[in-house]
């Protein structure tokens, strides 16, 4: 994707839209000192461009049973491109891995993974993430408290 030029009042408005996805459209527009309807044809731009990918709610995982989350560090058997395809196939299918990333170093992925407990855990890397994906070797650590969550990238200041 190319990269959209972003004024200052697009990265106020981007910087209030992560924190405050829920507000009016009014209510941001006077943060960022515009009409509403102005506001709103800026906000407009930037999910057309790509910029704003999509609105969601952040859900408490706690709250809905997921009790234990993990990292995990994955290095693949083969790195072909079949091996990788198939890898990347199962993190899309499995619920339980919120997050993958491809990393540089010895390990070839890094995933998030959020279960309701280290049964569930148990299960999803023995007869899931070794049994069927092509993983030569993974090193798990469980999160013992979050200390920062996650509140939206780091946007430019202007």
């Amino acid at each position: 994707m190319e990269s959209t030029p972003l004024d200052r009042i697009d990265l106020r408005l981007l910087a209030l839209l992560q924190t405050q996805g829920r507000a009016a459209n009014s209510d941001i527009a006077a943060q960022v000192n515009l009409s509403p309807s102005a506001c709103l044809r800026r906000i407009q731009r930037l999910e057309s461009a790509g910029v704003i990918d999509g609105y969601a709610a952040r859900v408490s995982p706690q709250a809905v049973g997921l009790g234990l989350q993990a990292f995990v560090r994955v290095q693949l058997e083969k790195h072909g491109p079949d091996s990788i395809d198939r890898f990347a196939e199962n993190m899309q299918a499995w619920e339980e891995v919120v997050t993958c990333h491809a990393l540089t170093g010895d390990m070839d992925y890094l995933l998030h993974v959020v279960v309701r407990d280290l049964e569930h855990f148990s299960r999803f890397l023995l007869d899931r993430l070794l049994n069927s994906s092509g993983v030569a070797d993974v090193n798990s650590s469980f999160v013992l408290r979050t200390v920062k969550g996650f509140a939206g990238w780091p946007l430019p200041r202007s």
